[in-house]
């Protein structure tokens, strides 16, 4: 029987579009159903449970969109995901599945407008990374009956990856007017400043990102004094919103006809506020890095005592403070790199009683160490902490404020 099937599926060379987009119908759904074992329950359910909120209620709709993204991007423990599981249980599987599969690891979620109809496929474009997607769907044309050209689409995409330029939809796919476009517009432009490595599948878009990060961060440097900055919370919330409302009024003032026809986005932006595990701090650390981006760490003044009185490295708190700093994920290794160049005479020392390692040294142990804490931040390369949004969207936008 396997090797019927074997036979059946052949390498991507040898199989038509069609071909795959029958298989990739087989496959998600042996994929997903595996990801609805039991095997997955302890990491499954929580996530269900969660977006169902207290009244315990989640419609069919979102249920399948929190199902999909388990089990295509979620993490588990050991940093694999449930395809790389299913692959690894399946010897049946062809390279051409194989190849289907892994390439399913990457799904570009998104907001799309709908541009065209092309034969069994749709022309989208993505409002958040500006990019066009040729998609079909595994169940045939009649997936997108519903939809009409200038329409949007909320949806994931999975690649084909033996044919150049095909795309799949995956999970669920909920479809809107042409009338709710300022409603999509703003759904876009969140989606682009909360994550922007969504942004940044487009390689323009990155290029153009660090140019725009740049051309901020020298703003605020500018403006603040320096890109380094240790303040109470409340203070440090009081020059970001001084920032920028600094910038907005430069953005103004670059384009004064814009601005009185109300179609400058960005304009009226909310209060800046520090999340609590922040505003409770006695001190924040702000610090604009030229490639980390801005970024805000809590307790760094205690931090920063510490490297500049190390004899503060047998106290609990500053080792316990240290540590944190070191294990967390959401810390990347900026502020221990600044604080050992601002202290390179004492940073053997803390880092000696804190490890309890008399032959530490940072200039030959130091990066070793953070490599192995943070192997996340080593495995990808960086990006622009600044957004950048694409010409259709800044449109839209702009429509909706007229």
């Amino acid at each position: 029987m396997a090797e019927a099937a074997q036979g059946a599926h052949q390498d991507a060379g040898e199989l038509s579009l069609d071909d795959l987009i029958e298989r990739s119908a087989e496959l998600k759904g042996e994929l997903v159903a595996f990801a609805q074992s039991a095997r997955f329950d302890r990491w499954l359910t929580p996530l269900l449970l969660e977006a169902s909120g207290p009244a315990r209620r989640l419609d069919e709709g979102e249920a399948i969109r929190i199902t999909d993204h388990f089990t295509l991007g979620y993490r588990l423990p050991d940093g694999s995901t449930v395809v790389d599981r299913f692959i690894a249980g399946r010897k049946d599987l062809t390279a051409a599945d194989r190849e289907m599969l892994l390439g399913w690891r990457d799904p570009v979620g998104g907001v799309f407008e709908i541009r065209r109809k092309d034969g069994d496929a749709v022309i989208l474009l993505n409002l958040v990374d500006d990019l066009e997607y040729r998609t079909y769907s595994n169940v045939g044309r009649a997936a997108f009956r519903g939809v009409s050209k200038g329409g949007f689409l909320h949806t994931c995409l999975v690649p084909v990856h033996s044919v150049g330029g095909a795309w799949l939809v995956s999970g669920a796919m909920t479809s809107y007017p042409r009338s709710s476009a300022a409603e999509i517009a703003q759904a876009a432009l969140q989606l682009a400043t909360h994550d922007p490595g969504l942004v940044f599948r487009n390689p323009e878009k990155i290029e153009q990102g660090w140019r725009r990060m740049r051309e901020d961060r020298a703003a605020f440097i500018e403006f603040c004094g320096g890109d380094e900055l240790v303040l109470p919370p409340a203070e440090a919330e009081d020059l970001l919103n001084a920032y920028y409302r600094h910038r907005q009024q430069a953005a103004v003032a670059a384009q004064p006809s814009r601005a009185r026809r109300k179609q400058l986005p960005g304009l009226d932006l909310p209060l800046f506020e520090l999340p609590s595990e922040l505003a409770d701090s006695d001190t924040v650390g702000v610090i604009y890095d030229r490639v980390d981006g801005l970024n805000f760490y809590a307790e760094y003044g205690m931090l920063r005592d510490l490297f500049a009185e190390p004899a503060l490295a047998g106290r609990r708190q500053h080792q316990d403070l240290l540590r944190t700093y070191l294990r967390e994920e959401s810390i990347t290794p900026l502020p221990i790199r600044r604080l050992v160049s601002a202290h390179p005479e004492t940073a053997d020392v803390v880092f000696r009683k804190l490890l309890r390692r008399p032959g530490f040294s940072w200039s030959e142990h130091g990066e070793t160490l953070l490599r192995r804490r943070k192997p996340w931040y080593y495995e990808s390369d960086p990006r622009p902490g600044v957004s950048v949004i694409g010409d259709r969207l800044r449109e839209l936008l702009g429509a909706g404020r007229s």
